[in-house]
């Protein structure tokens, strides 16, 4: 896990969050322990992104009996969402080429 800005922080978390769900639906502690995997969150920042997410359409939501208490809520990624992954994971890697690229110029 990075520590990261928080200004960086917030402009991955939203692709970081479809990525995972593109994989494999989760439901909304799973997603913050996954997403904590990888950069240092927790849920009050995680819960807002499902939200506009699902209002946005690029989540369908469903519950689905738990062991361990009540039914949990699952997110699903719709059509809409696949295809917002995927504009976002291509901005993505543009912005990390052209920054990459910028960074090792001035290193010189």
């Amino acid at each position: 896990m990075i520590g990261i800005n928080t200004q960086f922080k917030k402009g991955v978390l939203e692709l970081l969050v479809l990525l995972i769900v593109k994989e494999e639906d989760k439901y909304g502690y799973a997603l913050v322990e996954e997403v904590s995997k990888i950069v240092d969150v927790n849920e009050g920042t995680i819960y807002p992104i499902l939200k506009r997410l699902t209002n946005e359409k690029y989540f369908e939501t469903y519950l689905k009996e738990s062991n361990e208490g009540p039914p949990r809520k699952y997110y699903h990624l719709t059509i809409l969402g696949k295809k917002k992954t995927k504009e976002l994971l291509e901005e993505w890697k543009k912005f990390e080429t052209s920054v990459s690229e910028f960074i090792k110029r001035s290193d010189k």
